[in-house]
């Protein structure tokens, strides 16, 4: 199991880049702009080629406290929504640099989402990826069966709650991106 930290200040693709961290009363919100970006980076979801940085895009991270998933939107440079991508993992917190982490159970969830005329979000397409990283840990004996089978059942917990339109990470992210915290 690895900790991932979300941190993209210091980021091979990125020559520059802001990034501001924001206290909520739910968890802690990291908010990155990327400046010049070298290499644009590309991922196929639900079939389609999308674009997830380049030059002014934007990653904006919610780590619910005490969860077992941590949400990233996407935008471009424009502000529209290229993905989603939740981390599931076993634990989380927040480091002594204020930012959030995360042990990463390797199972991930990323998906499209189409913004309504009354400015709602509704997730239209949702994958899951690297199923086969989560069972070559586990033959490394990386992850024990538990974790395993937790992360499935995290990952069905947060599909459910994506096509029902009710994962609380998304409001979150999509109140603060009509009128930020700030």
């Amino acid at each position: 199991m690895k900790r991932k930290v979300f941190d993209r200040r210091i980021w091979s693709r990125a020559v520059s880049g802001e990034q501001t961290t924001l206290s909520l009363p739910g968890g802690l919100l990291v908010d990155y702009r990327a400046g010049e970006v070298t290499t644009p980076k590309w991922v196929t979801v639900a079939g389609q080629a999308r674009c997830i940085l380049a030059s002014g895009y934007r990653w904006v991270h919610y780590a619910p406290s005490g969860a077992t998933h941590a949400l990233t939107v996407q935008l471009d440079a424009a502000g529209r929504i290229q993905q989603l991508y939740v981390d599931v993992g076993e634990a989380s917190g927040v480091g002594v640099d204020g930012l959030p982490w995360m042990d990463d159970l390797y199972l991930d969830v990323v998906g499209l989402v189409e913004v309504q005329q009354d400015g709602h979000w509704r997730v239209t397409d949702t994958e899951v990826i690297d199923q086969e990283e989560l069972d070559e840990a586990l033959r490394a004996g990386q992850v024990t069966p538990g974790q395993h089978a937790f992360a499935w059942a995290e990952i069905r917990h947060v599909l459910a709650a994506l096509h029902a339109q009710t994962f609380a990470p998304l409001e979150v992210v999509r109140r603060y991106l009509q009128d930020p915290y700030t």
